[in-house]
C-alpha cells in the first residue's frame, strides 16, 4: 500500500454492477468504438467480462467477438439493454 497526505491507498471500491451480471448491456469504448453482450464478471478496477459479445460497426454492420474481457479504463459508458429490477 503507498501513502498519499498521510492516508493509506488502499483497493478502490469494487463498481456497482451486480445488477448489470446476466444482463444484456451496450458499451461505448474509447476510439469510438461500441459492443453489445452479456455481463459475466467484473473486478474493483472495473475490467469486465462480457459474452456474446457483438461489436457495432459503421453502416449498422456488425463483428460477432465471443467472450471478451475490457480493461475498466477503456469504458467511457455502459448502458443497460434489458429491465433491470433496482
Amino acid at each position: 500500500l503507498s501513502q498519499t497526505n498521510g492516508k493509506t491507498m488502499g483497493k478502490p471500491p469494487a463498481p456497482e454492477l451486480k445488477k448489470f451480471m446476466d444482463k444484456r448491456l451496450r458499451l461505448k469504448l474509447n476510439a469510438n468504438r461500441v459492443v453489445s453482450g452479456v455481463l459475466r464478471g467484473f473486478d474493483p478496477f472495473m475490467n469486465i467480462v462480457v459474452d456474446d459479445t457483438v461489436q457495432h460497426l459503421a453502416e449498422g454492420k456488425t463483428e460477432p467477438l465471443g467472450t471478451c474481457v475490457i480493461r475498466g479504463n477503456s469504458i467511457v459508458t455502459i448502458e443497460g439493454l434489458e429491465y433491470i429490477n433496482l
